[in-house]
Formats: structure tokens, C-alpha cells, sequence
């Protein structure tokens, strides 16, 4: 058995998430990728332990993954929208101004695999993900098809080990 297979038997069993859309438009109702990221860590055995809607706001998207990632309750987060190259768009510089530990592979393979679904516009995508503190984050586009690709590909498979890796002591 390789490494990754043993680390993925050694990841907790359990992992808590907060979702987090960022939208200055959707509501609970109308937010199909929030939702469709609950459905999804849902079914594979994650705890969605809260989900929200926050105005692309560079303040706002901050101050909300500060609170997310200070909650001992919480593991990861997974932001959705924000993350296009618009005046609006802030989201990855919120993120990515927070980070202790970027983990620029998520946003690479992102792209590589958005590529070969939708071709060169893939380069507009700006995908990040790493850690702030021990809690895992990943922030992925808004549209539904960029979040069940990013989910199904990336996230469902490697998020237990991303939190095993992060939350494993300091020898």
C-alpha cells in the first residue's frame, strides 16, 4: 500500500463543514451551488455544520472566515462565487490574503480539469485553496457545473486527508 492510500485509511471518518456562498444576488432559496455542496458532503458522510450568504465584500468574506476557521466545531470551508475577475469579484483576495498555507495544486487541477470541459475560458477561474490555521479552505467558482467538478473530482475524494494532514500533532 502507497502512502496516500495509508493516509486516506488514517483521515477522520467525520468532517465538519461550513459553506459559505458568496453572492451579492442569491438567497437560501435561490442558491443552487450552496445547496448542491451540502447535498454532496452530505451524501458522502461530511457534517454541513453551517451555511451562509455573504455580499461579495472583501471585508465581509474575511471577517466570516476568520469566525469559520476560530470555531473549533468546524474543519474546513468551502466558499462558492466571487472568485471571476469582475471589479466586483474579491473573494480570492479575501481568501487568499488569509491563508497561512496555500495549497495552489487545488486551484491548478481546478483549472486542468475546467479546461477540458470548457476550454480556454478555464484561465478566468480563480480557485484557491489552503488552510488558515488547522481548518481547511476552499474557495471554487459559483456556477454548478464548476462546483459539482470541483467536488466530485477534488474535494469529496481528498477533503479527509487534506483535515488529517492539517489537524495531525507536531512531532
Amino acid at each position: 500500500m502507497n502512502s496516500v492510500e495509508e493516509h486516506r485509511k488514517e483521515a477522520p471518518a467525520s468532517v465538519s463543514c461550513m459553506v459559505i456562498t458568496v453572492s451579492d444576488t442569491r438567497t437560501l432559496e435561490t442558491d443552487q451551488s450552496g445547496r448542491l455542496i451540502c447535498e454532496l458532503l452530505e451524501t458522502q458522510g461530511y457534517i454541513v455544520a453551517g451555511r451562509t450568504i455573504v455580499k461579495d465584500d472583501y471585508e465581509q468574506v474575511r471577517e466570516l472566515l476568520y469566525d469559520a476557521s476560530s470555531r473549533p466545531d468546524i474543519d474546513a470551508v468551502l466558499l462558492t462565487g466571487g472568485t471571476g475577475i469582475s471589479g466586483r469579484d474579491t473573494t480570492y483576495e479575501a481568501v487568499a490574503s488569509m491563508l497561512s498555507k496555500e495549497l495552489a495544486g487545488f486551484g491548478e487541477v481546478f483549472r486542468f480539469l475546467s479546461y477540458q470541459e470548457i476550454g480556454s475560458a478555464a484561465i478566468l477561474s480563480r480557485a484557491v485553496g489552503g488552510s488558515i490555521g488547522d481548518t481547511a479552505i476552499f474557495s471554487m467558482p459559483g456556477s454548478v457545473n464548476a462546483v459539482r467538478l470541483a467536488m466530485d473530482k477534488i474535494l469529496l475524494p481528498e477533503l479527509r486527508h487534506v483535515v488529517r494532514e492539517l489537524k495531525k500533532p507536531v512531532s
